[in-house]
C-alpha cells in the first residue's frame, strides 16, 4: 500500500475508533466470503463489519487514545465498529461464533477501556436499548400516573364533600334556606338604616323650627 493510502486508511480507521460506541477485534480465518456477508448482515445497521490490517490498526487506535491492543493485534483481523446498540451487535457476535467456529473474539474496546474476549462476550447478555427504553417508559409512566394521583386527591376529596352537602341538603333544605333567609333579614335591616337615618333628621329639623 502506497504512503498516501496508509495514511489515508490510518485516518479513516482513527476516525471510526474515535466516534465508535464500541470496537470487537475478530480473528476471521476460514470463513468465506459467504459467510462473512451473513455476518454483516446479523450484525445490521448498528455496526461495520471490515478486514484491516495489524499495523494500520495499531496506528490508528493509537492515534486515537486507545492503548494495550497490541496483544489482540495478532493474525488476521476483522474489525466491527459500533455505533448504535453494542449488546445486540456483541450478540450478533456471539450467536454467529457459535454457530461458526471458525470466528473468533478477540477482545475490543469500550468506553477507551479495553476489553478481553470474555468480557466483549457479556456485553452480549446486557439488554437490549430498545428494552432499557421501554423500562425508562414505563418507570415515567408509573412516576407521571403517581404524580396526577396526589395532585387529584384534594380535588377529589373536595368533591366528595361538595356532594355529601347537596346529599344533606336535598334531606333538610333549611339548611340552604336559612342561610339564604340569614342573609335576606341583613340585607333587610341595611336597607331600613337609611330610612331610620332620614326620620331621625326630619325630627331635629322640625325641634329646631318650633
Amino acid at each position: 500500500m502506497a504512503r498516501p493510502d496508509k495514511a489515508a486508511a490510518v485516518a479513516e480507521l482513527t476516525e471510526k475508533f474515535s466516534s465508535a460506541d464500541a470496537v470487537v477485534l475478530t480473528d476471521y480465518r476460514g470463513l468465506t466470503v459467504a459467510n462473512l456477508k451473513d455476518l454483516r448482515r446479523s450484525l445490521g445497521q448498528d455496526a461495520t463489519y471490515a478486514v484491516a490490517k495489524n499495523t494500520l490498526t495499531t496506528i490508528a487506535a493509537r492515534e486515537a487514545g486507545i492503548e494495550g491492543l497490541d496483544d489482540q493485534l495478532v493474525g488476521p483481523t476483522a474489525i466491527a465498529f459500533v455505533n448504535g446498540d453494542v449488546a445486540s451487535v456483541a450478540k450478533g457476535l456471539r450467536d454467529f461464533a457459535k454457530a461458526n467456529p471458525l470466528l473468533i473474539i478477540k477482545g475490543g474496546v469500550m468506553d477507551g477501556r479495553v476489553l478481553n474476549a470474555d468480557e466483549v462476550k457479556k456485553l452480549a447478555d446486557l439488554e437490549s436499548r430498545e428494552v432499557l427504553l421501554a423500562k425508562l417508559a414505563g418507570a415515567m409512566q408509573a412516576n407521571l400516573q403517581r404524580a396526577v394521583f396526589l395532585l387529584a386527591a384534594p380535588l377529589s376529596q373536595a368533591a366528595r364533600a361538595l356532594g355529601a352537602l347537596e346529599t344533606a341538603a336535598q334531606a333538610n333544605p333549611d339548611l340552604i334556606a336559612g342561610a339564604g333567609e340569614a342573609a335576606a333579614v341583613e340585607i333587610d335591616q341595611k336597607q331600613d338604616e337609611p330610612a331610620a337615618d332620614a326620620a331621625d333628621d326630619n325630627t331635629a329639623v322640625a325641634a329646631e323650627t318650633e
